[in-house]
């Protein structure tokens, strides 16, 4: 069990641990369509994460894939420290445990992460087990430096153009993706650019590689904000099919990013006292 929950959060970290910090180009390549699971669906269809977009003049595909290429290349070399609120849920439904926790994060570029505890509400065993172990996989997946082995970027992924759709109504171009390599953190999917800026306004799919035999699938929805220039992630919410526990979902908020900030000492362990 203890392994299987280990796998588990390693690779919910690796899929919420996405970023908009690679570049991107067109590829002729036509990968299949991936297929989400009816609960990321709904949840993303009844919620709206991003404040209404100015109006701009629509860019071809093709400018919006180079724009979002400069920008991510510039963040991805450059990038830029910050605070903000994080609220973590998990949920085993098949054993009906949950729990939300709130924390403060700081990051320190280029490579320090760390969560400052605020509140925790539910079952301890989801605490320790499910997210403080998620938390500790991205703190370290940060601070070694790892996000160019994930970024969406040319290096690791096959780009093929699928047309155009709107999310909170705005207009965005879609772009199928498929990773050149099996290797954890990659994803096999799609990225949602907005038609205006060509920022990364969503990336979803499922990952290519799981690790371990227990874990079936895991399939992730991940949106972004421009904020201050910086793209960065708001919302995301992760839904893995296990062999033993059932269903498991990891869903994370982010908000009041306040950029530019630092974090002079290392703040409380996720798994501490509340």
């Amino acid at each position: 069990m203890r392994s299987l929950l280990k796998s588990l959060v390693l690779l919910f970290a690796a899929s919420l641990s996405l970023g908009a910090w690679g570049a991107t180009s067109p590829d002729a390549h036509s990968a299949s369509e991936a297929s989400l699971p009816p609960e990321l669906v709904a949840s993303y269809a009844s919620e709206s994460v991003l404040p209404p977009p100015t109006t701009l003049p629509r860019m071809a595909p093709e400018l919006a894939l180079r724009t979002f290429q400069q920008r991510a290349a510039r963040q991805l070399s450059e990038p830029v420290s910050y605070s903000a609120n994080t609220v973590v849920e998990a949920e085993l439904p098949d054993t009906s445990q949950r729990g939300q926790y709130q924390l403060r994060r700081r990051f320190v570029a280029p490579k320090t992460l760390l969560f400052t505890p605020v509140r925790f509400v539910g079952d301890n065993f989801v605490k320790s087990n499910i997210i403080a172990r998620l938390l500790q996989a991205e703190v370290d997946h940060v601070n070694k430096g790892e996000g160019a082995q994930t970024a969406i970027n040319d290096a690791n992924y096959k780009f093929s153009y699928k047309g155009a759709e709107a999310i909170d109504g705005g207009s965005v171009h879609v772009f199928q993706v498929k990773p050149r390599a099996k290797r954890p953190g990659l994803f096999k999917g799609r990225i949602y650019l907005d038609a205006s800026t060509g920022s990364l306004r969503r990336a979803e799919g499922t990952l290519v590689k799981t690790q371990s035999f227990f874990i079936k699938k895991i399939d992730f929805v991940q949106d972004y904000a421009d904020i201050d220039g910086y793209t960065l992630p708001v919302h995301a919410r992760s839904l893995a099919k296990t062999r033993l526990v059932g269903r498991a979902v990891v869903e994370i908020a982010t908000d009041a990013y306040d950029l530019n900030t630092s974090a002079s000492a290392e703040a409380p362990a996720p798994g501490g006292s509340q």
